[in-house]
Parts: C-alpha cells; sequence; structure tokens
C-alpha cells in the first residue's frame, strides 16, 4: 500500500506539473507574440536577427502547450508510451529553452546596433513616411519621452529652418511645439531614444531569461515525477 500510494501522489504531481506547463505555454506565446510587435512595430526594429528571440518563445510556448496536454492525458490514462514520449519530448523542451536563454544572454550585446539602424531609418525616413509610420515614430518618442536617435540635434534636417523638430519630441505635445525648438531643453526632451529603448530591451530580455531558466526548472522536476511514474506504471502497480 505504501508503494501504491506513493505511486498517487506521483501521478498527481504529473498531472499538476503538467498543468502549470500548460500556463506557462499560453504565458510565453504571449510574451512572444509582445516582444515581436514590440520590437518591429512599437520600436521600428527591422533587423531580421532581432526576430530570433521572440519566434524561440513563441515556438517553445506552441510545443509546450501541446507537450502539456499529452502529458496529462498520458498520466490521467496511466500510458506508459504515452508517459514516455512525453519525458522526452519534455527534455528536448528544456535544452531547446536553455539554449534559448544564452541566446537571449548574447542577443542583448547586439541590441545597440540594431536600435541604432533602426532609428537611423525612422529620422531619416519620417518625412517621406506613411502617416502609419509617422504615428508610430511619434508615439515611439512621446511614450519614451525621447527625441531622435542619440539627441535632439538627429532632427536638424527635419524642417528648412535646422532647428525645428517634430512636435512628438516636446515635453507638452500640441502642433507647431517643435518649430525652432531644436535645443530648447524647457521645451523639448534633449535625450536620444536609443539608450532609452536599449535599457527597456535588455531589461524585458533579462526578464524573459529568468522566466526561461525558472520554467526550465520547474519542467525538470515534472521530468523526474514523470520518469517515476513510468517506472512505476512499467512495474505493474495499480497508481489508481
Amino acid at each position: 500500500m505504501g508503494v501504491e500510494g506513493g505511486m498517487k501522489l506521483v501521478k498527481f504531481l504529473v498531472f499538476f506539473f503538467n498543468f502549470i506547463f500548460w500556463l506557462c505555454g499560453v504565458a510565453l506565446i504571449v510574451v512572444g507574440v509582445l516582444a515581436q510587435f514590440a520590437l518591429h512595430n512599437t520600436y521600428r526594429i527591422k533587423d531580421a536577427s532581432a526576430s530570433g528571440v521572440p519566434i524561440v518563445i513563441i515556438g517553445v510556448g506552441v510545443v509546450i502547450f501541446f507537450i502539456a496536454f499529452f502529458g496529462c492525458c498520458g498520466a490521467w490514462k496511466e500510458n506508459y508510451c504515452m508517459i514516455t514520449t512525453f519525458a522526452i519530448l519534455l527534455a528536448l523542451v528544456i535544452i531547446v529553452e536553455i539554449a534559448a536563454a544564452i541566446a537571449g544572454y548574447v542577443f542583448r550585446n547586439k541590441l545597440g546596433n540594431i536600435v541604432q539602424d533602426s532609428l537611423a531609418d525612422a529620422v531619416s525616413n519620417y518625412k517621406n513616411g506613411t502617416d502609419d509610420f509617422r504615428k508610430t515614430v511619434d508615439k515611439m518618442q512621446e511614450d519614451l519621452k525621447c527625441c531622435g536617435m542619440n539627441s535632439s540635434s538627429d532632427w536638424r534636417s527635419f524642417a528648412d529652418d535646422g532647428n525645428s523638430v517634430p512636435d512628438s519630441c516636446c515635453i507638452t505635445v500640441a502642433k507647431g511645439c517643435g518649430k525652432n525648438k531644436l535645443s530648447d531643453e524647457s521645451a523639448v526632451y534633449q535625450k536620444g531614444c536609443h539608450d532609452v529603448i536599449v535599457d527597456l530591451l535588455k531589461s524585458n530580455i533579462q526578464w524573459v531569461i529568468v522566466a526561461a531558466l525558472v520554467i526550465a526548472f520547474l519542467q525538470l522536476m515534472g521530468l523526474v515525477f514523470a520518469c517515476l511514474l513510468m517506472r512505476g506504471i512499467r512495474s505493474g502497480y495499480d497508481v489508481m
């Protein structure tokens, strides 16, 4: 009875951990989609390499979502083959997550150059860009309270007078507020958007890395319990 009771607990833990994995899968999908949207829409980052980490996060989230459902069914039905398959797939996911965390850590050192190039394009294409493009750049500057790439002086070619900035650079945004205010610290933000965006992205990436490692640890625990349940089922114990 002692072994049987222990296997019942293991079965419950496998089911419980899989439910957590399912929630983690949903969370990773949401985080990956938001990161992809932020990189390519909110911050206008067009470098293809910037999509690497968000895509990996989304992919891992989708895989975890289905693997967790598969594991729940295997634990509930006490099916040895399903639990074995689940354990193998989960081990592969853990490896991918660790690789993604390492890639994210390495990628953070490239953020500066990627953001620099993207902001340079945003500034140079602002005047001839579409309304949606300008609205996106304006929203970025308003939300982040910054102006230009490195400073407000990046907008020197914005107007013929060489002394105006987009109204979104203004501390208090109003129509025409940026005219002849390029270096006016009381009216226009002087700090560029580059450092603000890099710091924000690095902070978010660090949280993603921490989350990936925590999830990988929980999955490792789930893998251990899955192996124990496999052993119990193979030994012919009734875990019900």
